[in-house]
């Protein structure tokens, strides 16, 4: 029993650790760096993530399929597979579990700050996946891109190589390791509470699971990320409208708690979380980043892979990403949760979901957020995986990837039993740590953007990408 108690002391010292350096790094630094980064994009792009909203959604949903064409790493993916291997990253546990964590420790208030930087974040996601086709380049015959590139390109030289060579490792940390460690956290202890099953148990067979699907390489990535994120998304959102028609009538109130809340936060629930503006900006835009990966340099690893004619192309469908995850899907839990009156702070994480969707479908709820948990946790363990891979390989070249495939399995199948406080603080400092470089980097390179962007913004006759881009 002395042992347990000392593990708990020892976990909470790490906890308290990690949230005052992670409270140093998001209270001020990177709400200023992302908020003005997206402000100073829109304004350079001129507001493209509204001007060009319907291109963006024709281009996405144009090409949309479950039978796409065959990736590979010679000559990468479709612009729809691209799509569906970012949006399996995006669309994880911060859809579930990570904006009920928002909201109960930054209050209903913190989803309108998840919205307006999921808005801000469309300029800057545009920006990355433009710059990732920009400076992709072909390596052993096989086609590689990534923030890498850029941030070399952006710093250049001896400094530039060194500033990649750490985001590389900060990714790996963060996706590859900390990332996937809080996606099975959250289907572990969704699992357990539906069927009783230890997260331990849950955990090993995702390992297992996720190992089968790293061996396959990008061709087996793409192939089960086109098809598990439009039926998992279809899924998700019919069971969340349900609750919400069943509750219809408390919908007004709940937008009333997200907007008053985010500038009144002890206004709502009778201040009953006792939170400040602050928590509710500084949670908000944490999860969000989290939720839609903007600014986080991990998306353009599948976006610089796909098959377009112009690298604008593929940064407005990126943007559709952002959308669907943050503006479209996210709400779903949103008002799950508002609508049945359920937050109060005494429940978080994964459970407060549940929770929620239990008060309409009663035991089937728990069971179905455990189902919806677990594919949208496993398409982000793909993604992350596919992420990381590249910087491992970038790193230490191909002979490496087996051992980190290993690694990440193990750390998968360790995640899923650990205290929920402790993986999502990781996760915070290592997304926040990532954040930096990349976000320099797309700032030193933004007259490349903007320059592209104005290109495609011609005439198709006065284009000039096919010999000043794709040769690039």
């Amino acid at each position: 029993m002395r042992s347990i108690i000392k593990i708990d002391f020892e976990e909470r010292m790490m906890i308290d650790l990690i949230d005052w350096i992670n409270g140093a790094l998001w209270d001020v630094l990177l709400i200023v760096v992302l908020s003005g980064m997206g402000i100073y994009l829109s304004i350079r792009l001129n507001f493209i993530q509204f001007r060009k909203f319907g291109e963006s959604f024709k281009k996405t949903f144009g090409s949309i399929s479950l039978k796409g064409d065959k990736a590979s790493a010679e000559e990468g993916m479709t612009s729809f597979q691209s799509l569906a291997t970012s949006i399996s990253a995006q669309i994880g546990t911060g859809n579930l579990a990570g904006v009920a964590t928002a909201m109960v420790s930054g209050g209903p208030g913190a989803v309108f700050w998840m919205w307006l930087s999921a808005i801000l974040g469309m300029a800057i996601i545009y920006a990355e996946a433009t710059l990732a086709q920009y400076y992709r380049t072909t390596e052993k015959g096989h086609l590689v891109g990534g923030p890498v590139y850029y941030i070399q390109a952006a710093f250049q030289g001896r400094l530039g190589k060194v500033i990649a060579a750490l985001f590389s490792v900060l990714l790996i940390f963060a996706l590859g390791f900390m990332g996937n460690m809080v996606q099975a956290n959250s289907v572990g202890h969704a699992v357990s509470t539906a069927f009783g099953i230890s997260p331990w148990i849950t955990g090993i067979v995702m390992a297992i699971m996720a190992l089968i699907v790293f061996i396959g390489g990008v061709e087996r990535i793409a192939s089960v990320t086109e098809k598990i994120v439009p039926l998992m998304a279809l899924f998700f959102t019919i069971a969340s409208f349900i609750v919400i028609i069943m509750n219809i009538e408390n919908v007004p109130a709940s937008f009333e708690m997200i907007f008053v809340g985010a500038f009144n936060p002890d206004a709502v629930l009778g201040g009953i979380l006792g939170v400040s503006i602050q928590q509710a900006i500084r949670f908000g835009i944490s999860r969000g980043l989290f939720t839609h990966e903007a600014g986080m340099g991990s998306t353009p690893h599948a976006h610089a892979l796909a098959r377009v004619k112009h690298p604008s192309e593929q940064g407005l469908v990126a943007m559709m990403g952002v959308f669907i995850d943050t503006i479209v899907l996210l709400p779903m839990t949103v008002l799950v949760i508002l609508t049945t009156g359920v937050l109060d702070g005494a429940t978080t994480g994964i459970e407060l979901t549940q929770l929620a969707y239990a008060q309409v479908f009663g035991n089937w709820g728990s069971i179905i957020v455990a189902i919806s948990i677990f594919f949208f946790a496993f398409s982000t363990i793909i993604g992350w995986y596919f992420f990381g891979q590249a910087n491992v390989k970038y790193l230490f070249g191909k002979g490496a990837i087996p051992i980190y495939s290993l690694l990440v399995a193990i750390f998968i199948a360790i995640g899923s039993g650990l205290h929920v406080e402790l993986v999502w603080s990781l996760a915070d400092l290592f997304n926040g740590l990532m954040v930096l470089p990349n976000i320099i980097s797309i700032f030193l390179l933004t007259n490349v953007v903007v320059k592209i962007t104005k290109d495609y913004d011609l005439p198709l006759s006065q284009q000039q990408y096919q010999n000043t881009y794709t040769k690039k």
